[in-house]
């Protein structure tokens, strides 16, 4: 094998390694059209751009995110002034200019089993969460940190990051891993 192609390979292996697979259940009534997406945000919380989405089957799902970044509309400059995220209180500290994207999750009826979201089909917001912290999963375009009151402290590494946040006195922030199965609970 040439060094060239070597080298293209070991890229190939450490993208597929970094790519960030969620399983898990669902608790509630589910019915043969629901899907559990991964959705880009805003600052504001508006969905920007879907990221994935699969269906529930038998109740479980497993949702694999891409290693591709998320579209340039979807990032947005982090800074303290824009960290909406669980836990996360004032005052807030980030350890460099890095571009960054938060995802949420939803449910949504695909009414039409096409395999994809629209227009008419409403998003829920769902929470994944584990006895250990309710998930969070943001990418960024560099290696960064960011610190807040209470303990917080997230570092963060270029690409798709997924951490567990508990809120209690103290904030605990703990690296997700893909061997974790989070619960999605449907409203009533």
């Amino acid at each position: 094998m040439t060094p060239r192609a070597l080298f293209s390979l070991t890229l190939l292996l450490a993208a597929q390694a970094s790519a960030l697979t969620i399983q898990g259940t669902v608790e509630g009534a589910a019915g043969s059209d629901l899907r559990v997406a991964a959705v880009v945000v805003n600052p504001f919380g508006q969905a920007v751009q879907e990221v994935s989405s699969v269906p529930v089957e038998g109740g479980r799902f497993r949702l694999e995110l891409p290693t591709t970044a998320p579209t340039a509309r979807a990032q947005v400059a982090l800074s303290p002034q824009n960290v909406n995220w669980p836990g996360v209180i004032d005052p807030i500290q980030v350890s460099g200019q890095a571009q960054v994207a938060e995802l949420k999750f939803y449910t949504y009826r695909d009414l039409n089993n096409n395999g994809r979201r629209d227009e008419n089909e409403a998003l829920r917001d769902v929470t994944p969460e584990t006895p250990r912290g309710n998930l969070f999963v943001a990418w960024v375009n560099t290696d960064v940190t960011v610190k807040a009151n209470r303990g917080y402290e997230a570092a963060f590494k270029r690409g798709w990051n997924a951490f567990l946040v508990d809120v209690g006195r103290a904030v605990k922030v703990q690296p997700f891993t893909d061997t974790t199965v989070v619960t999605v609970r449907l409203a009533r």
